[in-house]
């Protein structure tokens, strides 16, 4: 019975062993959608959520593009400023991103303003909240793991 039971743990062990697993690169190769689609189906669940009309489907594609362009030339001016010696920020840089970062969500939302109604606008700005509130908990359990991680490492 003893020798049985060794057998299916090992068994076990090895079946459990020899799954494959989906690795980062496997999951890189993965094509990617274009900023195009991208745009075009986030204006669309806009539409299906806010009911928007054909010109407001319009300018928000034309401000999501706007928006996208300036995300991205950010990540390449930030990719080209990381070297390996500077890995960290400075305070001082880490405001003016921040800053900066806050300048556009208060443009973006003062657009959204003049295209939406004022009932689009409350439900848009709702479900942003709300998205808002769901990835700062997302992020704040990920940090409390993260921190239990490195406190068993400690012991």
């Amino acid at each position: 019975m003893k020798k049985l039971l060794i057998v299916l743990v090992l068994a076990f062990g090895i079946t459990s062993q020899a799954q494959e697993r989906k690795t980062k690169t496997e999951s890189a190769k993965m094509e990617r959608m274009s900023a195009e689609q991208k745009r075009a189906l986030q204006v669309k669940k806009m539409t299906l959520e806010l009911d928007l009309n054909a010109s407001q489907q319009k300018e928000i594609s034309s401000l999501l593009a706007e928006q996208s362009t300036k995300r991205e030339a950010m990540l390449a001016d930030r990719k080209a400023n990381k070297t390996a010696e500077k890995k960290q920020l400075t305070s001082n840089e880490r405001f003016e991103l921040k800053n900066q970062m806050l300048d556009n969500q208060i443009a973006m939302k003062e657009r959204m303003k003049k295209i939406l109604s004022n009932d689009q606008f409350k439900k848009w700005d709702a479900s942003r909240t709300e998205r808002h509130q769901r990835a700062n908990k997302r992020l704040a359990y990920h940090q409390a793991k993260k921190a239990n991680r490195m406190e068993t490492n400690k012991k």
